[in-house]
């Protein structure tokens, strides 16, 4: 019996109007938010499992525009149907198996490439948020294009050396009482990157905070994870701001 991997409470944020806009790029659709000002900086987000059209994204990506970045949340999962809250999680496995998080890779690409030639980026980052999370370990691993990465909450996965020579700055948000990562496993993650990681990392454990708190609209929470979620978020864009 597999425990309900992302299980948190989604709230309805139907009502929030997103600052940016949608685009087509290539075979890939698109969320865009800019800066009021011209930079030739970006960042990539990836979405969770309810995929890109979900508003606690667009949020986020609305958010890290505000901060001076081109900010961009493609459709990792291609035209196909994300996870819904009323999706059954016996039938996770075998939608998981067709939406495979270290299968992004051309995907990145053509964000990479639109960036670059349609938006004039020179300095990329990325944060990716538990599906997305995953997708961005995996990209720091593989893409020598993106500048930094933060992995909020992405699964643990595969034991094995490659999982640690990080190619950029990479930082690992993980909330103390994630039902989907134990502490164990991030401790090991810890001891593995000290002894092959040869760029800066960072591994933050934010207390009593369950999978998924930090791209939740804070009014949507308990006024005690709050702070924690305002943190985490702060967190991540100075981790962006150091190295983007």
């Amino acid at each position: 019996q597999m425990a309900d991997p992302f299980l948190y409470n989604s709230g309805e944020r139907s009502h929030y109007g997103c600052l940016g806009h949608e685009v087509q790029i290539d075979y890939l659709k698109a969320y865009v938010c800019r800066p009021s000002f011209s930079t030739d900086k970006a960042v990539i987000v990836v979405h969770d499992v309810f995929g890109w059209q979900f508003p606690d994204i667009r949020y986020i990506v609305d958010l890290i525009a505000g901060h001076g970045y081109i900010t961009i949340c493609p459709d990792f999962f291609k035209g196909t149907k994300p996870w819904t809250s009323t999706d059954h999680w016996a039938d996770f496995p075998d939608w998981l198996k067709n939406h495979d998080p270290m299968k992004v890779d051309k995907e990145a690409d053509v964000v990479l490439k639109y960036l670059k030639e349609q938006c004039g980026a020179k300095k990329i980052g990325i944060v990716g948020f538990s599906w997305g999370g995953m997708a961005v370990h995996h990209l720091m691993l593989k893409n020598p294009q993106l500048a930094a990465g933060v992995s909020l909450y992405g699964r643990i996965v595969r034991d094995s050396e490659e999982r640690y020579s990080l190619l950029s700055p990479t930082f690992f948000i993980f909330g103390e009482k994630d039902h989907t990562i134990s502490l164990d496993q991030i401790f090991l993650l810890e001891d593995k990157l000290k002894e092959y990681c040869k760029v800066p990392y960072k591994i933050k454990v934010y207390p009593g905070q369950v999978h998924g708190f930090a791209q939740l609209k804070p009014e949507d929470m308990k006024p005690d994870d709050k702070p924690y979620i305002e943190e985490a978020r702060r967190d991540m864009i100075d981790w962006i701001k150091m190295f983007v």
